[in-house]
């Protein structure tokens, strides 16, 4: 007998030991009969629907990503993204979070992005200066995202 039949035999013979010890204990389930188990509540479901403000900014956070990837490796910058500027339209999830501060700081975000295709020289500070921008809004508006935003930062 050849070493690849012996251990073919070997594997064989430890899988049927296997099977046979599971098989021979028996399985113990912990089931509540019917009249006792808790009545269950059904939930419907609910579809999340993003704002269009949240989907402009989910698209503007993969845009610089991409964008950050070619800051940091030399690459040409392409254009400024004209759908950037909906952020002063895009209806927000809060209205009310549509005052002075924000769209002071939306004016803040797009002068540094636009600058970044404007003046490439200097691109990378442009850049982080437009994601410092978003973090500041998010700090006094949703703090959620910024740990995210953050990992935008070219360091």
């Amino acid at each position: 007998m050849g070493k690849a039949s012996l251990l073919l035999a070997a594997c064989l013979l430890i899988l049927a030991s296997c099977k046979k010890e599971t098989e021979a204990q028996p399985v113990k389930t912990t089931e509540v009969p019917a009249e006792k188990a808790p009545a269950k509540k059904e939930k419907e479901f609910e579809m999340y629907e993003m704002s269009e403000m949240a989907s402009l900014m989910e698209q503007m956070y993969a845009e610089n990503m991409q964008l950050k990837d070619r800051i940091v490796k030399g690459d040409t910058l392409g254009n400024f993204p004209k759908k950037f500027l909906k952020i002063h339209a895009s209806a927000m999830t809060d209205e009310s979070e549509n005052d002075a501060f924000f769209k002071a700081q939306a004016a803040i975000f797009i002068k540094a992005q636009g600058l970044i295709y404007k003046d490439q020289l200097n691109a990378k500070k442009h850049f982080n200066d437009a994601v410092s921008a978003c973090v500041k809004c998010h700090e006094q508006k949703c703090e959620g995202p910024i740990p995210r935003i953050k990992k935008l930062y070219i360091k």
